[in-house]
């Protein structure tokens, strides 16, 4: 096709379409309201929300379930600026999205004009990279760029464009995505597959850990037969429940905090882990329950897309360079090649089975005890056993939110949606609606506390607003309890800032809003008030009134310690006072 005259809008809308963009969420601004005229005709759909750190949300959540990067666009200046959180948590997540970013325009650059400021600058530190539009005609080379690199190296992009370069006259040519981008990255060095087959054939004790990359790249199914033929147990990454089916018998759990003491056991036994389509994280990896699991004379064999997360946390026997699905393909060509009849380790299948009954009766157990009204542990036990198989979960930040990742568990057809390691309040909400817009037949259910809802549920008009039938499982406790915590085991009760009184309830809230409000104070109650939510098909607050005693442990162990105060003032908070 050869270039045709057309206005840098016509020619960033144009991109858009080619990269098979069918939305776009942010809030209307002034800025690029030229190429916001263009959308309806395109076929691109524009999903105003309410606050612009949710724009963000959702559409990271719309690329872990479809593998198709978001774009998020708000107005030049405080629009832009109100985007660093969300985009932040997506680049803390390897998530592919561009930000178009309008900024001031160039006759008023440096003047402090209205709305202006430096967001190249504000976005360097949480962007894979951040593109300045030189001139008007560079407007769709520098967008196909964006769209580039936020693939190549998984993560945001800021693509930023003065908001004077939308208008005026250019020729320019409309390329397709293959023109200017690879998506296939191959199985990594075969020399390196032919050790890593070696030393997972000549383990005694071979552990799977399972990552985004299997989920990203639909390769579950690839890691079963690896395991199956090595009798290895499977252990899903931190916040990523999904990536591998909890129903087949070789499935340990998700590592990390709040885990699956079964998956850490096991991984702690480990002489060789095979660790697939995983950074793993430092906080990923680090002690929980008192178990230091993550063995240092294991012999790891490590798959990332990413060049830059090899051995960064920890060393290495084998590293590959590559897609987690097409690496474990080549990995169990060789274990087939070599074991052509592979035989069920049974002592070690009895282990694994052993350690997944132990944890299983001790995390019911816990959820049995009594709650005043509600243990939290109940109410996320009959969550899990109300979900459908194919359901959607968000889940946010926080005392309870965390304590989920040792209940939610995943078949293979629904997906987890966490906050990850970023780790900010206020996530699961709007990510769950991204999910929604995503899947729109599936259930997506979000886990919030309500210290989050109150930075989440202004978005329940958008979810009216766009019809999205998101059940919000809003656990109202009235307390940020993973600070309590941390007040009650570190500072001798002493409580500062952990209090929520208000509201006395949000299930009426939501009703004033449009959404549907089920509050809920009996256990019993709270399976069937998730399935009536579901079965509305409307957007749902479920609100479920439990014990702000009953908390997990401390969220950062490994990072506080306990108090001591040099002044006199203070000397009787210091520890050694305690009981005086």
């Amino acid at each position: 096709m050869p270039k045709v005259k057309m206005t840098p809008s016509e020619a960033i809308c144009e991109t858009l379409v080619a990269e098979g963009i069918d939305h776009v969420t942010g809030i209307v601004g002034s800025a690029f309201m030229d190429l916001l005229d263009l959308f309806p005709i395109a076929g691109i759909s524009f999903i105003p929300v309410r606050h612009e750190q949710s724009a963000g949300h959702m559409e990271d959540a719309f690329c872990r379930v479809t593998g198709r990067s978001g774009v998020i666009i708000g107005q030049n200046g405080p629009g832009i600026t109100n985007m660093v959180t969300s985009v932040a948590a997506a680049n803390s997540a390897h998530t592919p999205m561009v930000v178009i970013c309008p900024s001031a325009g160039t006759p008023t650059v440096g003047w402090d004009g209205f709305q202006e400021a430096d967001t190249v600058k504000i976005f360097e530190a949480i962007t894979k990279e951040t593109i300045r539009v030189p001139h008007p005609s560079r407007a769709a080379d520098c967008l196909r760029t964006a769209f580039r690199i936020a693939y190549a190296e998984r993560g945001p992009v800021l693509y930023d464009i003065p908001r004077d370069y939308f208008y005026g006259e250019i020729s320019e040519q409309i390329l397709e995505p293959h023109q200017y981008r690879v998506d296939q990255r191959g199985c990594g060095d075969l020399a390196s597959i032919d050790k890593a087959a070696e030393l997972l054939i000549s383990a005694q004790r071979p552990v799977v850990i399972s990552g985004r990359g299997v989920v990203d790249t639909q390769s579950k199914d690839v890691v079963a037969r690896i395991a199956e033929i090595l009798t290895a147990p499977v252990a899903c990454t931190y916040l990523h429940n999904d990536a591998f089916p909890y129903d087949h018998p070789l499935w340990v759990g998700p590592i990390g905090y709040m885990g699956s003491k079964a998956a850490m056991n096991l991984v702690a036994e480990a002489d060789v882990i095979l660790a697939l389509g995983t950074r793993l994280s430092v906080f990923g990896t680090t002690p929980q329950y008192d178990i230091d699991y993550f063995p240092e004379s294991a012999k790891i064999i490590q798959v990332d897309i990413n060049p830059r997360h090899i051995a960064r946390t920890h060393p290495v026997e084998v590293g590959l360079i590559a897609d987690a699905k097409e690496a474990a393909k080549e990995i169990l060509k060789r274990l087939e090649e070599r074991i052509a009849e592979p035989k069920v380790e049974q002592d070690r299948l009895t282990q694994i089975k052993a350690q997944q009954n132990a944890w299983e009766e001790e995390i019911v157990q816990l959820a049995m005890v009594d709650g005043y009204p509600i243990n939290p542990r109940r109410a996320l036990y009959e969550i899990q056993k109300a979900l459908p198989e194919n359901a959607i979960v968000a889940t946010d930040i926080g005392n309870v939110s965390s304590t989920a990742n040792s209940y939610l568990k995943f078949k293979g057809a629904g997906k987890h949606i966490a906050a990850l390691t970023f780790g900010n309040t206020g996530f699961a909400y709007p990510a769950a609606l991204g999910a929604q817009l995503a899947e729109p037949d599936s259930p997506v259910v979000a886990i919030i506390g309500d210290g989050a809802w109150g930075m989440s549920l202004h978005e329940v008009s958008t979810a009216v607003e766009h019809n999205l039938p998101v059940v919000a499982i809003v656990f109202r406790n009235g307390a940020w309890c993973a600070e309590k915590k941390n007040q009650i085991d570190f500072y001798n009760n002493r409580f500062v800032g952990v209090d929520i009184p208000t509201p006395e309830s949000f299930a009426p809230v939501a009703i004033a809003m449009g959404a549907e409000g089920i509050r809920v104070s009996k256990a019993e109650e709270v399976g069937p008030a998730l399935q009536k939510a579901l079965n509305s098909r409307k957007p749902t607050v479920l609100e479920i009134v439990c014990d702000g005693t009953q908390l997990a442990p401390p969220f950062r162990k490994d990072a506080l310690k306990l108090p001591t105060r040099l002044l006199p003032k203070y000397s009787s908070l210091d520890v050694s006072n305690w009981d005086k």
